[in-house]
C-alpha cells in the first residue's frame, strides 16, 4: 500500500478549559479529496489550523511526504507546499489579483520588478485551469465566486500540493458551487490533494473520496464516501438519528403582520443598499429571503429591527408604521430579532449567560423585585432555557464570551424564541451551529409559525430556506428579483436570480 501524503498522529490541542483535539489520527492520501465533517466545536478547524501553522499542537506528530513536519507559521506551511483557503477570504480589495497573489512572498523591490512576469504566469495558469481570472482586475471589483478562484489560484501559484478548503461554498450561488466542486475534482485528477471542511452532506457525497468524522475532539470514523450516505454521516456527527426532512404543516396563512412598502435603506457608507422593495409576511407564514451575502439583506434586517435608519418607504406592523422605531419599542410590540452577527448585536460578551437571557426583560417582573434583580429567578430561568436548547456550558453564571460561537448562537435563539413573538426576524439562524442544533432551531421556528407567528427568514443557506419557507424571495443588489415556492426543483432558477436574473416578484 502506498504511503499517505499526510499523517497526523495523536494530535492533542488544549485551550483554557477546553480540549479541542483529543489524540486525533488523520491520514490523507495523495490525489484524493478528503472531507472533514463534524459538529460545531468538534475540532475540525483547530486541527487544520495546526497543519497550516496557526496553532502548535500540545502533543502528537505530523508526517508529510514521509518526513516529520513541524510547521510554525502559515509562511512555513506555504514553503512546504501546503495551502489554505479560509472561509473569510484573505484578500486586499484595493489591490489587483496579481498583487494579492504575491503579497508577502517577496521583498518590495523584487515584487515591483516582477509584476509583468507574475501577471503573465497568472494568465497562463488561469487558462490552464479554466479559471477566467484577470491578473490586473481589482479584487474589490470581483464577485465572491471570482474572489474564491483567486484564493485557489494564489495557492496553486505558490505550488501547493495539499490544499485545505474551509467551508468553501458558504457564500456561493448554486451555480458557483457546482462549478467549484467540478473544479476541485479536476484538480484532484491532476494530482492535487484536497482537504475539504464542510457541513453540507450533499457536497461531501458529490465531491469527496473519503470522509473523516470528528465528534467532541475525537475521530469517530473514516469511511470511503462510496460506502456511506448522508443519514449515516449525520448520525456519526451528532451521535443520534437526525431528521433529514423536517415535517411541515401547510396551514393557510392569516392576516398580514408585516408590510414593507417601497423601502430604501443606505449602508454604512451612505450608499443605497435596499432599493425601494415591497413585500409582506402573514401570520402563520415563513417568508424566506435568499441571496449571496452583501446584496442588501443585512441592511434590510437592521432596518426592520430598528437598528438602521430608513431612507424612505414604510414598515408596517399590524398596520402601524414602525420604521425608525427603537428596538426596545419593537420588542414590546412582539418583535423578536435573531441577528446575523451574534457577537456585535446578539449578546453582551462580558455579561453572564443568565444576564444575557433577560436582556429584554431585566427591568420587568419576575426578574426584578423592589428595584433589585431577582438572582435566583434569573438563574433558574437561564437554566431552563439552556437545557431546552442544549446550550453546552459549565454553568449559566459563566461569561457569554467563554462559550463557543455555536453555543452563543443557541443562547440567542433560546432568548428570542421563549418570548413567543408575534413577528420573528431571523437572520442566519443556524450560522456556526452543527447539524443537530440546526435541526432543533428550524423545528422551533416551524413550531412558532404553526402557532401563528409571522416569520421573515434571511439565509444564505438555500437548503435551509427550502426546508422551512412557505415562499422564497430573492434579493440581488438591493432589489427583489423574483419569488418562488419552496420547490427544490427550482434551485437552479433561484441560483440564476441570485446572480442577477430577474424573474418577477409575485
Amino acid at each position: 500500500m502506498n504511503q499517505p501524503l499526510l499523517s497526523m498522529e495523536n494530535i492533542v490541542k488544549t485551550f483554557p478549559g477546553v480540549v479541542a483535539n483529543k489524540g486525533i489520527n488523520l491520514t490523507v492520501n495523495a490525489g484524493e479529496i478528503h472531507s472533514l465533517l463534524g459538529e460545531n466545536g468538534a475540532g475540525k478547524s483547530v486541527l487544520m489550523s495546526i497543519l497550516y501553522g496557526l496553532y502548535q499542537p500540545d502533543e502528537g506528530q505530523i508526517y508529510y511526504k514521509g518526513q516529520p513536519l513541524h510547521v510554525t507559521s502559515p509562511k512555513d506551511a506555504i514553503r512546504n507546499r501546503i495551502g489554505m483557503v479560509h472561509q473569510h477570504f484573505m484578500l486586499v480589495p484595493t489591490l489587483t489579483v496579481a498583487e494579492n497573489v504575491i503579497l508577502g512572498q517577496y521583498q518590495p523591490w523584487q515584487a515591483l520588478n516582477n509584476m509583468d512576469q507574475v501577471a503573465a504566469r497568472i494568465r497562463q495558469m488561469s487558462s490552464d485551469f479554466g479559471l477566467n481570472v484577470d491578473p490586473l482586475a481589482l479584487i474589490g471589483d470581483l464577485s465572491v465566486g471570482e474572489q474564491q478562484r483567486v484564493e485557489i489560484l494564489k495557492n496553486l501559484y505558490h505550488g501547493a500540493d495539499l490544499l485545505i478548503l474551509d467551508e468553501p461554498t458558504a457564500v456561493l450561488t448554486p451555480q458557483e458551487t457546482e462549478h467549484l466542486l467540478k473544479f476541485l475534482r479536476e484538480l484532484a485528477d491532476r494530482g492535487l490533494t484536497i482537504i475539504f471542511i464542510t457541513h453540507k452532506l450533499d457536497e461531501v457525497m458529490q465531491v469527496s473520496d473519503r470522509v473523516t468524522v470528528l465528534r467532541d475532539g475525537k475521530v469517530v470514523a473514516t469511511i470511503n464516501t462510496s460506502e456511506t450516505n448522508p443519514r449515516q454521516l449525520a448520525r456519526l456527527m451528532v451521535g443520534r438519528e437526525v431528521l433529514m426532512e423536517l415535517p411541515r404543516k401547510h396551514g393557510e396563512a392569516g392576516q398580514v403582520v408585516l408590510a414593507v412598502e417601497k423601502l430604501a435603506v443606505d449602508d454604512e457608507r451612505g450608499l443605497p443598499a435596499v432599493r425601494g422593495i415591497s413585500f409582506n409576511v402573514r401570520a402563520q407564514e415563513i417568508v424566506g429571503i435568499a441571496g449571496v451575502s452583501g446584496n442588501g439583506q443585512s441592511e434590510l434586517a437592521l432596518a426592520l429591527a430598528g437598528l438602521r435608519p430608513v431612507h424612505s418607504g414604510q414598515i408596517l406592523l399590524d398596520g402601524k408604521a414602525v420604521q425608525n422605531m427603537p428596538p426596545r419599542e419593537l420588542s414590546r410590540l412582539g418583535v423578536a430579532h435573531i441577528p446575523e452577527d451574534r457577537q456585535r448585536m446578539g449578546v453582551v460578551l462580558p455579561f453572564s449567560v443568565a444576564e444575557n437571557m433577560i436582556l429584554h426583560e431585566y427591568n420587568q417582573p419576575p426578574f426584578v423585585r423592589r428595584g433589585f434583580l431577582a438572582s435566583r429567578t434569573i438563574l433558574n430561568h437561564a437554566r431552563s432555557l439552556v437545557k431546552k436548547f442544549d446550550v453546552r456550558l459549565s454553568g449559566v453564571e459563566v461569561a457569554m464570551a467563554n462559550l463557543s460561537g455555536g453555543n452563543q448562537q443557541k443562547a440567542v435563539v433560546a432568548r428570542e424564541l421563549h418570548r413567543n413573538p408575534h413577528f420573528m426576524l431571523v437572520n442566519q439562524p443556524t450560522r456556526g451551529i452543527d447539524i443537530g442544533a440546526t435541526e432543533f432551531v428550524l423545528q422551533q421556528i416551524l413550531a412558532h409559525r404553526d402557532n401563528g407567528a409571522a416569520v421573515l427568514l434571511i439565509s444564505t443557506e438555500l437548503e435551509e430556506l427550502f426546508a422551512v419557507s412557505d415562499r422564497i424571495l430573492v434579493m440581488y443588489e438591493g432589489e427583489l428579483v423574483g419569488e418562488v415556492p419552496p420547490d427544490r426543483n427550482l434551485v437552479e432558477e433561484v441560483g440564476l436570480m441570485m446572480a442577477g436574473k430577474k424573474m418577477g416578484v409575485a
